[in-house]
């Protein structure tokens, strides 16, 4: 039929999932990042998701559409009811929403507090480069740091030397098989990134990683500074250079 139904500028969607939380049918959903409307029949074309998307990427057109069907989003509301009782929206995976982790400002942490699992320093969700918005809040005037996933297992005090301070993103070049440079050239597009750091294990495939960055960071030609430490699988930090 005939209907008014919300479209969504994936392009100009930032991953922010306000639009997830804010549609009560639960209609719509993150997919690869970006907000997606998942059932056409659970969206009631009232709009209350328009307001809530900060990026002005969510409007009404007028198109062929399915039904809106009031009684299966009943049905699936009372489905969920659980999960909505703890937070989590039909229609999205909560490990997705993107979000900023807000941490007092306090002294550096002990060495014993480190050691006992204290001293988290994470500072946004979520990390995974696949699962990034390409645009967010909290890259602006950030640090970043880009890690290949191993170094965190391999160096003991990471979150202390390298995370503290830096927004996170974390791949496996060899695992994902993919070429992050187009989506770390977007970021690098989209936001003033201060800086740089790029964490890699000493192994040929995380030379990867190493490549994506630089090219990402020569591709949008800003003057951003850039550190590359290699880790060696026992821990130790085997070679650095910066440019």
């Amino acid at each position: 039929m005939l209907r008014k139904i919300i479209r969504i500028d994936r392009e100009a969607c930032d991953g922010c999932g306000m639009c997830v939380k804010a549609c009560h049918e639960g209609a719509i959903g993150l997919v690869a990042g970006k907000a997606a409307l998942l059932r056409e029949d659970y969206c009631d074309g009232l709009g209350d998701c328009l307001p809530a998307c900060p990026a002005g990427a969510i409007s009404f057109e007028e198109r062929e559409a399915a039904a809106y069907d009031a009684a299966a989003v009943q049905k699936s509301q009372k489905k969920e009811q659980e999960p909505a009782a703890a937070g989590i929206k039909p229609g999205i995976c909560p490990g997705s929403l993107a979000r900023r982790i807000e941490r007092p400002a306090a002294a550096a942490p002990t060495a014993a507090a480190e050691a006992a699992g204290a001293a988290g320093e994470l500072m946004q969700w979520p990390v995974q480069i696949k699962l990034l918005p390409v645009k967010a809040p909290y890259y602006q005037d950030a640090d970043l740091l880009i890690a290949a996933d191993c170094t965190a297992y391999a160096y003991a005090a990471f979150h202390a030397q390298f995370i503290r301070g830096r927004i996170t993103l974390v791949g496996c070049p060899k695992l994902d098989a993919v070429d992050y440079a187009e989506k770390l050239t977007a970021i690098l597009r989209e936001n003033e990134v201060r800086s740089v750091l790029v964490t890699r294990m000493q192994v040929p495939c995380c030379g990867g990683l190493e490549r994506a960055v630089l090219a990402a960071i020569a591709e949008n030609g800003k003057c951003i500074p850039w550190r590359i430490v290699t880790i060696a699988a026992d821990g130790t930090i085997v070679g650095e250079r910066k440019g």
